[in-house]
């Protein structure tokens, strides 16, 4: 029982060396994540759970141990991604987190058209100037982000005439207008029916 109960404590002792690691490494004070500790305690783990416990405290810690490595496995997990997705969305999301909760909470999604008329209409045989100031806005809006478009023009220009055939016949109009938003740090294209 006593060997039983230090490999608990063991467990328990390298699971709190490697979140501190992790916590130095997302500090920026170790170079590399604690990649063969971490190893180290899955294959622990998975030994120990193999054994068939039968003393009810010794299972319930056990569980106990697990669960709180998973939270953290899942934390690091997050935190790595947020790492590996680049210093801009790094620093926007950091700035989004540390800004005061009042200053974030209230205000609305921004619309980004500051003209007086957003929207860009398409009717029926429209030729490809609309789409391509529409391609323009899209741009204009990523770069605002600090990202590429995700869609090439011939991907915008099949887009907008399926859903323009879509919105025309569901609300029977000769005309669709496409507007391009900002909302939650994504671009989106917003439709509206129009008649002529």
């Amino acid at each position: 029982m006593i060997k039983q109960d230090d490999e608990l404590d063991k467990l328990e002792e390298d699971i709190r060396i490697v979140k501190n690691k992790y916590d130095q490494f997302f500090a920026g004070i170790q170079k590399t994540p604690p990649m063969q500790e971490r190893r180290n305690i899955e294959v622990f783990l998975h030994e120990i759970g193999k054994q068939k416990i039968r003393d009810n405290g010794r299972r319930f810690r056990y569980n106990q141990l697990l669960t709180r490595y998973n939270q953290f496995r899942e934390m690091w997990a997050r935190k790595m991604r947020e790492r590996e997705e680049g210093p801009l969305e790094f620093k926007r999301r950091a700035a989004a987190l540390s800004a005061p909760r009042e200053a974030v909470a209230p205000q609305p999604p921004p619309v980004t058209s500051s003209k007086a008329d957003p929207y860009v209409k398409l009717a029926e045989r429209s030729n490809g100037e609309e789409v391509k100031r529409l391609y323009d806005e899209i741009e204009k809006e990523h770069l605002k982000l600090g990202k590429l478009p995700t869609i090439t023009i011939d991907q915008l220009q099949a887009m907008v005439t399926k859903q323009s055939e879509m919105v025309r016949s569901r609300y029977n109009v000769n005309a669709v207008a496409f507007r391009v938003d900002v909302v939650d740090g994504k671009v989106k294209l917003k439709a509206k029916p129009i008649q002529e």
